[in-house]
């Protein structure tokens, strides 16, 4: 058996930014680590921030991934919530930057129709699908489970005979 790959999937948000890790070594895929990096409500940006990128580094550090997925940019008609998103992406692109990881972006649709089979599923089915892909014990919670089901969206677009494109592309 080939040795495994690790993708890292985030699924970035200010207050809980989901993470997960899949193995992967043929056909058989894991989860070598998953959760959510929490800030609480009051804590300023800059600090929410500060902690994601710290957090994430730590991850990237201990489980060595090869790349890195995370859910592209949505229509957001909150223009407060779109700039705080894009502020949480940035502090997570910059750990991976300088790691040295590249970085592919996939839009929401795309996941959820990777996974589910359909671009509208729900959170429900997208954490169900990840379980069973994943032969996971439960259903992780919504952020983790949406993180993996990056990974996984990833994956499946590595194991396409036409491969992956360019990162941050997708």
């Amino acid at each position: 058996m080939p040795p495994a790959v690790k993708i890292l999937g985030v699924d970035t948000s200010l207050r809980s930014s989901g993470v997960g890790v899949v193995a992967v070594a043929g056909s058989q895929m894991q989860a070598a680590v998953y959760g959510a990096i929490k800030n609480a409500p009051k804590v300023p940006h800059t600090e929410c921030l500060l902690n994601i990128h710290e957090r994430l580094t730590q991850i990237i550090e201990e489980e060595q991934p090869t790349a890195v997925a995370i859910e592209g940019i949505f229509h957001c008609r909150n223009i407060k919530v779109a700039i705080t998103l894009g502020q949480a992406r940035g502090a997570v692109m910059a750990a991976c930057a300088l790691k040295g990881l590249p970085v592919y972006e996939y839009a929401p649709r795309l996941v959820k129709k990777g996974i589910v089979g359909k671009g509208a599923a729900s959170k429900d089915q997208v954490g169900q699908m990840v379980k069973r892909l994943l032969n996971l014990d439960e259903v992780p919670a919504d952020d983790p489970a949406d993180a993996l089901a990056i990974a996984i969206c990833h994956i499946h677009h590595m194991q396409r005979p036409e491969g992956l494109g360019r990162p941050e592309s997708i």
